[in-house]
């Protein structure tokens, strides 16, 4: 009897596992990811963020890194991003992308979600310490490059993107910002109405790219 009830409680688990423990098929029907990086960055800054998602079960066919001049306004940028999306998604057949994005790359990807029909292709996007509502840094740098400019809290570009709805469409906005954030500032910048909006403490801008409990608050944001 005893021997009975060890195999049916040993079955019992291993019925468990298959039903928790995603398949390779699972796996691949997730949403594609396009990580978009902020000022000064590029797509190398991903590299720690994207090994992550791959060692917890994502395909590398399904993780797509952008490129893109910094000095360009963020509308111009906005209409490379919405390229991307359509490539990858005739690339991979899926039906919508999830975005995550670093600093002024919440900015772009924000008005290709906004304005360039974008919330019909994309699942979730998340910024990272996203200047949503601008940076009081930004006299360093706004008289030379329109991008910098743009994160000024009042730029025409903020005054359009946050005008009206912050959060448009049916896309599940999620935003990461850090307390002590030195180039966000006011640190609260970065939360939107209608995004969840997750404090993580005190984690330094660049940080949030190679952050372990921040990469793994993302990948079970976009696996829900």
């Amino acid at each position: 009897m005893r021997k009975s009830a060890g195999l049916l409680s040993s079955l019992c688990a291993v019925l468990a596992m298959a039903v928790v423990a995603p398949s390779p098929a699972q796996a691949a029907e997730r949403d594609p990811v396009i990580f978009v990086h902020g000022y000064k960055g590029g797509a190398w800054n991903w590299n720690d963020m994207i090994a992550d998602f791959k060692a917890d079960g994502w395909s590398g066919g399904r993780l797509f890194a952008m490129s893109y001049d910094i000095t360009k306004s963020n509308k111009t940028t906005a209409a490379q991003l919405r390229s991307l999306v359509d490539s990858v998604r005739a690339q991979t057949g899926a039906a919508k992308v999830d975005i995550v994005a670093h600093s002024m790359g919440s900015l772009n990807s924000r008005w290709y979600l906004k304005f360039l029909g974008g919330t019909s292709y994309v699942d979730q996007w998340v910024s990272l310490g996203g200047p949503n509502h601008g940076t009081n840094l930004t006299p360093i740098c706004s008289w030379l490059i329109t991008s910098c400019a743009e994160m000024a809290p009042d730029s025409s570009f903020l005054r359009d993107l946050n005008a009206g709805d912050e959060t448009p469409g049916g896309v599940r906005y999620q935003t990461y910002w850090s307390n002590c954030d030195e180039f966000i500032n006011p640190d609260e910048s970065t939360i939107l109405t209608g995004a969840a909006n997750t404090n993580v403490g005190c984690i330094e801008h660049a940080w949030l790219l190679v952050s372990d409990p921040v990469s793994q608050k993302v990948r079970t944001l976009l696996k829900s």
